[in-house]
């Protein structure tokens, strides 16, 4: 038996480079964690990542035919589009190298294994949610398919059901590691899976299943000795943490935290993670800082409270506003999520976002700016949103696939400006893709351009809320206000 797990390559569109990545952070060692399970049970297994790699698909053939697998396990991505390279190049090696079965898994298999299925008839199967217990089933006991964890096609059609996830996490094997997840500086950390929240634009707990324990977290013992592995293997000391929320719920959450930064602190590394703004307090993050914490990701969404009722996120704007206090106290910058534009938004709710985002100086930079500024969004199949949206028939399929959708504003005017700004911030994201790493080494040129910039988005948000609260403006005016802030942008960047 031999298997290869194919992080496939991946191409995203211009208009959508400020979209949240078509898979969660979370995703990142699913690949990872099969093949440790696999490697573990004394299974071949071989990762091709021609994702962090940067393979074209004939160098991943290449690859294939020299290992010519029994099993290819593909981690297959969104792309906002039909997959249809990737699906003629998956029909074109099964069939040249004699693969005897192909699946997928990940995020967009598990809710939309149906129309991949349809779409790719070499594609043999879906593994659901979580994949190591499905797919060890599937290589041990191979031909035999496995009853449950997967989606396939049967004489009555697709037939999905639901596995079994892992209840003790600290009893999954480390991840397998490519070299190519040394690369970049960093080592990503799982450890935990799952969310005690429950966020209408999230699918999160919806993948895993778990409707018992919808935060799973491993031991801080557990996840020191990966690290420590780790550490013997390569010189790389920044680790981070990409679960979907560094801290478990209530009181054993917290002290779960403090064991963990005990531990962290006598490794003198540093460290990132995901938390929800409700998490954020002194104590932990006091410890955590000491322990090496650089770097944390909130998800404020919203300086209104109803919006973060209608986004049930079990958060305030006291909430919020206390988080940044303590993170700032403690020299934490944080990274922020934030949907200045929601499909129920009215313009006085942009106004008190935006007045939100000024009080709490989270606009003096343009790399927080041209995303706090415009930010929609996203609906995708799995969220409670994208259910609750289709019930109401407001929801809007993407023709490229059922996984994805939006949906009309109720306020045709915040439309106007959700248009508006998409544009201009897209606009921008154009020049930061191949300037952001001369911001982030300081060159005082680029400072001072972004510093500019900055301010004429800031001031173009103000005016525009301002225009469209008092009259309407046309398709041509609206056209033409682009244009003029896109081409002043031009001239700052020349």
């Amino acid at each position: 038996m031999n298997v290869i797990l194919l992080e496939h390559p991946r191409s995203y569109g211009d208009d959508r480079c400020n979209d949240i990545a078509n898979a969660p952070l979370s995703a990142c060692l699913n690949t990872g964690y099969i093949g440790g399970m696999l490697a573990a049970n004394n299974i071949d297994v071989t990762i091709v990542d021609g994702y962090l790699e940067q393979l074209d698909y004939p160098a991943i053939e290449e690859q294939i035919a020299t290992l010519t697998p029994t099993i290819l396990g593909i981690h297959l991505v969104y792309h906002w589009e039909d997959n249809k390279t990737l699906y003629q190049f998956i029909k074109h090696i099964k069939q040249t190298y004699g693969i005897a079965y192909v699946c997928v898994y990940g995020f967009y298999p598990t809710f939309a294994y149906e129309e991949i299925l349809n779409r790719c008839p070499a594609i043999d199967s879906a593994l659901l949610g979580e994949a190591e217990l499905t797919f060890l089933t599937l290589a041990e006991n191979f031909p035999t398919v496995p009853q449950s964890g997967i989606a396939t096609r049967t004489t009555n059609g697709i037939v999905a059901t639901r596995g079994e996830v892992v209840t003790d996490v600290d009893s999954l094997p480390f991840p397998l590691r490519s070299t190519s997840s040394y690369s970049f500086g960093e080592v990503n950390i799982s450890g935990s899976r799952g969310c005690y929240g429950g966020c209408t634009f999230c699918y999160i707990n919806p993948y895993y299943g778990d409707t018992k324990r919808k935060w799973r977290g491993r031991s801080p013992e557990n996840i020191i000795t990966e690290i420590d592995t780790i550490m013997k293997q390569t010189d790389i000391r920044y680790f981070y943490f990409m679960d979907p929320n560094f801290y478990g719920p209530g009181r054993a959450g917290k002290e779960r935290v403090l064991k963990l930064a005990h531990l962290l602190k006598e490794r003198h590394i540093h460290f990132g993670i995901e938390a929800r703004a409700n998490d954020i307090e002194e104590e932990t993050i006091k410890a955590l800082t000491d322990a090496g914490l650089k770097h944390i990701l909130i998800g404020l969404e919203s300086g209104l409270d109803e919006a973060l009722k209608r986004l049930n996120k079990l958060t305030t704007v006291a909430d919020n506003e206390q988080a940044l206090e303590i993170l700032r106290k403690y020299g934490i910058e944080p990274s922020v999520g934030f949907i200045m534009f929601e499909p129920d938004s009215t313009l006085e709710d942009l106004k008190v976002n935006y007045d939100f985002l000024k009080r709490n100086a989270l606009l003096d930079k343009l790399e927080i700016s041209v995303n706090v500024l415009y930010h929609h969004m996203i609906i995708l199949k799995g969220s409670s949103s994208y259910k609750a949206l289709q019930d109401q028939g407001r929801l809007n399929i993407s023709p490229h696939s059922t996984y994805e959708a939006d949906t009309d504003y109720l306020n045709p005017r915040v439309a106007m400006l959700a248009g508006m700004m998409r544009d201009m911030t897209n606009h921008i994201f154009s020049y930061m893709k191949d300037t952001w790493e001369l911001s982030f080494k300081k060159d005082p040129v680029i400072l001072e351009k972004y510093r500019l910039i900055n301010q004429l988005l800031i001031q173009s948000f103000e005016d525009y809320l301002y225009l469209l609260k008092n009259r309407e403006i046309t398709i041509d005016q609206r056209n033409s206000f682009v244009d003029t802030f896109n081409h002043t942008v031009d001239g700052i960047m020349a």
